[in-house]
């Protein structure tokens, strides 16, 4: 029986058996260099195939993805002359292995950095926001090789891709707007802003309804009506607001109330909800 520990502590790797592994050294010079060629030669044929040349993907994680459709795919594969595919040679050894420990093994480093003034928190040599609210607050942060992961306690707060350069910034334009519904005239010339404009996140839409808001309202309340649109996002999918907005630009209904309408109309478009038989019931005030 083992001691459980704080997860990232040094202590918590002493005994890897809680994980299904056992640990033990390769023979050293010729006597052990037959040991994992196999491996090698294997992990040298999916780059040579799938990774020459270097595949170009906006994100990491549409890396990993195709990297994934790749590696299903090589199920359907004969090595040389042999009888069988990969996936049916796998299908027999599964049953062979040992279950999956029912406790996960934690592969990302733990820190637990205080959110400053700006609503961000410095990992490593690089900055990423959380909502504003947790200003001046300790958080926990789970560092990955390509993602961070921010907790207020037990409860996820934010999610971002991790830079690779040092001194970097990664905000996310979510965490900043009922800040921003404060103070309508920071959002124009807002970091957060550009980045989510640079990602894709903000729109030609969303700065077409917003020209057209600002005009009918002027500067400041236009810009707070925009906000309020683009906290939407926060509980509704980014097509559907999209489409919210689009239509709602299309016949000139310039409110948060009616982009919202809209988006609740696509959303049922595409997700129609279920009907336990196909009667219509009138309205008694009909």
């Amino acid at each position: 029986m083992y001691t459980w520990v704080q997860p990232g502590h040094p202590s918590e790797f002493a005994n890897p058996r809680r994980f299904g592994l056992e640990v033990f050294y390769c023979q050293p010079g010729l006597k052990g260099a037959h040991e994992k060629g196999g491996v090698e030669g294997e992990v040298g044929r999916f780059r040579r195939n799938h990774l020459v040349p270097v595949p170009e993907t906006p994100t990491l994680a549409e890396l990993n993805a195709r990297i994934d459709e790749w590696d299903a795919a090589d199920n359907q594969r004969r090595i040389g002359a042999r009888p069988r595919t990969v996936g049916e040679y796998f299908a027999v050894e599964q049953p062979l292995l040992k279950p999956l420990p029912d406790e996960p093994f934690e592969t990302g480093r733990w820190s637990s950095p205080r959110v400053d003034r700006y609503g961000q928190v410095s990992v490593r040599t690089n900055r990423y926001s959380v909502p504003v609210r947790l200003i001046g607050q300790q958080v926990r942060v789970l560092l990955h090789a390509s993602e961070v992961v921010i907790y207020d306690g037990r409860t996820e707060v934010a999610r971002h891709e991790r830079l690779v350069a040092k001194r970097g910034v990664r905000l996310e334009l979510g965490h900043y707007l009922e800040a921003l519904l404060r103070k309508p005239g920071a959002l124009p010339g807002a970091t957060a802003l550009d980045q989510a404009r640079a990602a894709g996140r903000f729109t030609p839409v969303h700065d077409a309804w917003g020209e057209a808001v600002r005009k009918a309202h002027g500067d400041a309340e236009g810009t707070r009506t925009l906000i309020e649109v683009l906290l939407l996002h926060q509980h509704t999918t980014h097509e559907h607001v999209v489409a919210g907005i689009a239509a709602a630009l299309q016949v000139g209904a310039l409110t948060a109330h009616a982009v919202a309408l809209e988006a609740r109309k696509a959303a049922d478009a595409d997700h129609p909800p279920a009907h336990s038989s196909g009667r219509t019931i009138q309205s008694p005030h009909r």
